[in-house]
């Protein structure tokens, strides 16, 4: 698919025009400048032609701010996987240092690029915009508003004149989406970057620094699936600015829309009430969860030390107990393919189908070995059992009395499901219908 970058200096409507060319609000759009940090990729569609579009972080030099030379990073590998390169700039400022710079790395490039003057409101500013040509771009100069939408139907259209012509594109199947969540600062952004291969996503010490949920394809091992890393999910309490309450809230969508998801804690730190709060939601979602244990390069160990953490954290996370936990260590690349794999396998367990005839023939002599407890001198009678077609497991067990079969007797129907058939990762919901 062919690929429009959207660059320019910070706080020139770049995520703006990046939701409304996607179609959707996928950016985190603020007042404040830095707000975009990683490339963010998006899919849009016009006059029945679709490509991606990228938008990237506000480039500029010469600040303090620890972000900036990362940005500048992301910014130049936009521009390298390019096709088109769609340079964004403010009529109401003019040109800037951090302009000009930009348009001197543009003029360096092969690669077709449109200029795009944003905030071009009244027919005064359209004047103004023509100061643009002193950039000295070849390029052909547009008059937008991203905010309102004028003005971008006649730069999608030159946008699909340079583009290269479209290949004949396979339509994409659906794919699993692997959501990497955590708290911030576990290595989530890291494990993305070593698993891709590539410094996808930016990295700091700075706890906070992932704001959007960032999804990539990954196609490599034999495995093909879409990998999302979003932003560290904190306390309610400790979510002060409302950026940070947008990336949460795109973190838990992520949580939302992924088949399975890879939960990141601290191995220095171990499991707290917001891992808890994470992982709960997961399963709340019904969500295929592979737990990983990272920076395991700087705990002191002996022989037991992963048997007595792993007890310690099945203890913590019961009653669902039954699901891969891995130790890495993602600066050491120790275990990640094991990672994958894990999730790969908690997928396929999450989709498995059994047949109504297996189902019974495990289950109806296990509940003849230990039947649901009389109450009230009822007998409580399970004729069959069939699995519901839902995305998660879910089983409908069949008796004379429902509303008498207890919770406990209910995990004990889980159990023996699990002990049958491998359900490792996925939650599993039972359900008591009348016969």
């Amino acid at each position: 698919m062919s690929i429009v970058a959207i660059v320019g200096r910070p706080n020139v409507g770049k995520s703006t025009l990046f939701n409304r060319l996607v179609g959707m609000r996928q950016a985190i759009v603020d007042e404040t400048s830095g707000v975009t940090r990683d490339r963010h990729y998006g899919s849009s569609e016009w006059n029945g032609r679709t490509f991606s579009v990228i938008d990237t972080g506000g480039y500029a030099v010469n600040t303090d701010d620890v972000f900036e030379e990362e940005i500048r990073k992301q910014v130049h590998l936009a521009i390298d996987e390019a096709d088109v390169i769609l340079f964004m700039v403010d009529v109401g400022t003019g040109i800037t240092d951090f302009d000009q710079i930009i348009a001197n790395i543009l003029r360096r490039q092969k690669k077709p690029v449109i200029i795009a003057v944003n905030k071009v409101d009244t027919s005064d500013r359209m004047f103004d915009s023509h100061q643009f040509h002193a950039l000295g771009m070849n390029g052909d100069l547009f008059c937008i508003s991203s905010a309102q939408g004028h003005g971008t139907g006649d730069l999608m259209d030159k946008i699909l004149e340079l583009l290269p012509p479209a290949r004949e594109e396979q339509q994409e199947l659906h794919i699993p989406h692997i959501a990497i969540v955590g708290r911030p600062n576990v290595g989530k952004s890291s494990l993305t970057n070593a698993l891709l291969g590539e410094e996808r996503n930016i990295v700091t010490p700075v706890a906070g620094t992932t704001r959007d949920s960032i999804a990539t394809r990954y196609n490599k091992y034999g495995h093909d699936f879409m990998l999302v890393d979003t932003a560290g999910l904190r306390k309610k309490g400790k979510v002060h600015e409302d950026l940070e309450f947008y990336s949460v809230m795109r973190a838990i969508r992520a949580i939302e829309y992924a088949d399975v998801c890879v939960l990141m804690v601290d191995a220095s730190v171990g499991i707290e009430s917001q891992d808890m709060s994470i992982f709960n939601l997961i399963i709340r979602n019904k969500k295929g969860c592979v737990l990983v244990v990272n920076k395991w390069d700087a705990v002191v160990k002996d022989t037991h030390t992963m048997k007595a953490y792993t007890q310690l954290i099945t203890k913590r996370i019961a009653p669902f107990t039954n699901l891969p936990v891995i130790f890495t260590s993602v600066t050491q690349k120790q275990r990640i393919l094991d990672v994958l794999n894990a999730a790969a396998k908690v997928y396929e367990n999450r989709k498995r189908k059994i047949s109504t005839s297996k189902l019974n023939e495990a289950m109806l002599p296990e509940i003849e070995n230990f039947p649901p407890p009389a109450i009230k001198g009822k007998f409580i009678k399970i004729k069959y059992i069939v699995q519901l077609p839902t995305p998660a497991p879910s089983f409908a067990f069949f008796c004379n009395l429902p509303q008498y079969v207890r919770e406990d007797y209910k995990r004990f129907l889980e159990n023996k499901l699990r002990s049958h058939f491998d359900f490792t990762g996925c939650p599993i919901q039972i359900f008591i219908r009348q016969k």
